[in-house]
């Protein structure tokens, strides 16, 4: 398959994603990006468009755990944002996976998140 027939593809399943998961001040959405090298987490009230929470691997608060992006680091990663949210006062998100399958990395910081204390 060409690269921009794929990349294609994945946008399409982001937006399909998008049109369903809208996050609001009471219950913000929660957008994990992965790469390669790092993890970004970010809770987004869309109605006004403001990001009310973020953290990534290359924070500081987490720069000296050198925290991967496999499996491992995300459920350190997804038990850190999920007290940082908690912290900042959130409860309830809904989660956007961002067109990517819910298993392995993303599936480990979803569980992670949960027991960090956020409810979704």
């Amino acid at each position: 398959m060409k690269l921009q027939k794929k990349n294609l593809l994945a946008q399409k399943r982001r937006w399909r994603i998008r049109k369903t998961v809208r996050g609001t001040a009471a219950r913000p959405r929660v957008a994990l990006k992965l790469t390669h090298l790092h993890l970004y987490a970010q809770a987004i009230d869309d109605d006004k468009g403001v990001t009310l929470v973020s953290l990534a691997t290359t924070s500081k608060d987490l720069r000296g755990k050198k925290i991967r992006p496999n499996i491992a680091g995300a459920i350190a990663f997804g038990e850190a944002f999920g007290a940082k949210a908690k912290a900042a006062g959130l409860t309830t998100v809904v989660f956007d996976r961002a067109g990517r399958r819910y298993h392995g990395t993303v599936k480990s910081f979803a569980e992670a998140a949960r027991k960090g204390g956020l409810t979704f």
